[in-house]
């Protein structure tokens, strides 16, 4: 977003560059340097509301950046939340509307199918009609599109209310990033993004508990219908509370870009979502797949090409912020696999209702809630290196103990491994989503925090469906072996296995039933191998973020300033 002033007049009335102001770190002496975020000098400060300074690209005083922070976490909290809270309803849902397994999923597939084509125009969107007001149209618009889930009355209503609830459902995460780097000082920013981290990875970890409640308790319903008051508080609270942003000039929309990247989206999102119902080496699955890719090498030609990209690509140059999308990935493809094959081996191989599976994962929560904001002050006191290696070395440590997993596992073992991982999580995350926007020019945050969450969608999809094709080909494997070994000799079995085959079907099904525990048990204990391996890769790569040289200079190593040129990449 550009800045309509370019240069401040200094103590002495002559004009100072922006591009001149002293780093955080570094900073003169009060009375001879411009503070930070291109602020008038001392003696004006006083006379520049705060309002006045955001509206100019300027981040507000420490005192009043913290009620801005604590109204954009109630938005994004409400939209991620809803992706792991509907999950446990869809068996409830299901059967109200009497439909089948294949066809109820097009409930979470429709959503990530709007979410992969909205997203990368959300920068876009952003920038036309001002930060504020999408933020605010975007609640309003969940809070009806969620009030619209909740009074459907068949599965194609519902498709088509979630579709209508993902579009601003994908603006939100986008808006909200980029307005917390415009409201945060540059020196707090890796304690807000601690804070802020709460909507990113304590609401996906919550979700099963509050689902599990209201699905046992109350209605399925309910799941939407909470929604509607909390948006429409928070829109109110953004009204009054949100600091108006200058509006960006209008550029020309990217029609080319928006047509190749929604094409990618939607063809690599279906293929991925649908992949293991229609076959992975289907016609349908494969011409989805080429097709996609095809349209995502076509959208990066176009990108590199015109001067007002839908998405800039050019920021895959700045290495800080190519390694914290890879590491993104690592740990959401993590985050999701183990939110995802937990609780349904838990209630398949426990036996435990969704209720009581939901409050097994809570300490997991609740170690994420507690521990990112206090990454986010390590992040602003010595950098984002050792914060993200000691993060995801200890993610990488939980994740093989879930290796683990069996039918003789116990709720203890459950609640210690996932808060083993929670608390690396934690501390890994924020630590590197910052690092990672720290690197880009301020100008260009919309966009980079647009691909960033282009990434994440992507990323938990991929991997999700790769794990799954990975445990159901290990599974069928497995599966026959084990069966060859009892029907050619009753000996390989437990003692009284023969007894048990004279009895016919019914003597053999509690044995088939333990080995498909136990088998499922072996599957995904591989699939938590495979991701311990990459999020330990990961602490490699965090290797390579800087760190500041002492703690004053933090706040300069983590965002640049306002209007000056965005240092090199490490």
């Amino acid at each position: 977003m550009s800045h309509p002033t370019e240069s401040r007049p200094d103590a002495e009335g002559d004009a100072a560059p922006v591009r001149d102001a002293a780093p955080v770190g570094n900073a003169a002496p009060v009375g001879n340097a411009a503070p930070v975020g291109n602020a008038a000098p001392v003696g004006q400060a006083a006379a520049v509301g705060d309002s006045a300074r955001v509206a100019a690209g300027e981040p507000p005083s420490t005192r009043s950046w913290a009620v801005p922070l604590a109204v954009l976490i109630v938005g994004m909290f409400m939209s991620v939340l809803d992706i792991t809270i509907v999950n446990v309803a869809i068996p409830a849902i299901q059967r109200d509307f009497g439909t089948t397994t294949e066809d109820i999923q097009w409930i979470t597939t429709a959503y990530s199918l709007a979410l992969g084509v909205i997203v990368p125009v959300s920068g876009w969107l952003g920038d036309r009609v001002g930060l504020t007001r999408a933020y605010n149209v975007s609640l309003l618009a969940f809070a009806a599109g969620s009030a619209l889930c909740g009074l459907a009355w068949h599965l194609e209503s519902m498709v088509v209310f979630r579709i209508i609830q993902a579009i601003p459902g994908g603006i939100l995460p986008v808006v909200t990033l980029t307005m917390v780097y415009r409201i945060v000082p540059r020196e707090k920013i890796g304690t807000a993004m601690g804070l802020y981290g709460l909507g990113i990875v304590f609401a996906p970890a919550i979700g099963p508990t509050l689902g599990g409640y209201l699905v046992e308790y109350v209605d399925w319903r309910l799941i939407f219908f909470i929604n509607v008051p909390i948006g429409l508080l928070g829109a109110a609270l953004g009204y009054f509370l949100l600091p108006a942003f200058a509006q960006a000039p209008a550029a020309r929309f990217d029609m080319l870009g928006f047509l190749t990247v929604a094409a990618a989206m939607f063809s690599l999102l279906l293929a991925l979502s649908k992949g293991q119902d229609w076959g992975w080496t289907s016609y349908r699955v494969l011409m989805l797949i080429v097709g996609g890719l095809l349209s995502l090498a076509l959208f990066v030609v176009i990108e590199l090409e015109i001067d007002n990209p839908l998405l800039d690509m050019r920021l895959f140059k700045l290495w800080p912020f190519t390694n914290s999308l890879l590491l993104i990935t690592v740990l959401s493809v993590g985050l999701f696999a183990v939110l995802f094959y937990v609780p349904l081996y838990v209630q398949e191989g426990l036996r435990i209702q969704p209720l009581r599976t939901g409050l097994l994962l809570l300490p997991e929560a609740l170690v994420m809630g507690l521990t990112m904001p206090v990454a986010g002050r390590l992040y602003d006191l010595i950098g984002p290196r050792w914060p993200a290696v000691v993060g995801l070395a200890i993610a990488a440590y939980g994740t093989y103990l879930l290796c683990d997993i069996s039918a003789d596992m116990t709720q203890r073992d459950v609640v210690v491994w996932t808060c083993i991982r929670a608390l690396g999580n934690g501390l890994a995350m924020m630590s590197i989503m910052t690092a990672g926007l720290a690197a880009v020019p301020p100008d260009q945050v919309n966009g980079a925090s647009a691909i960033n969450n282009v990434v994440q969608r992507v990323a938990s999809a991929l991997g999700l469906a790769v794990l799954t094709s990975l445990a159901a080909t290990h599974q069928a494997q497995v599966m026959a072996d084990r069966k060859s070994r009892i029907v050619v000799s009753d000996t390989h079995g437990p003692p009284g296995l023969a007894d048990l085959v004279k009895q016919g079907p019914m003597g053999l099904y509690p044995v088939m039933q333990r080995l498909q525990l136990e088998v499922t048990a072996t599957a995904y204990s591989n699939v938590f191998l495979v991701c311990a391996v990459l999020t330990a890769a990961g602490a490699v790569l965090a290797l390579m973020f800087k760190v500041p040289h002492g703690a004053d200079s933090a706040a300069a190593a983590s965002v640049p300033v306002e209007g000056a040129p965005a240092p090199p990449p490490h």
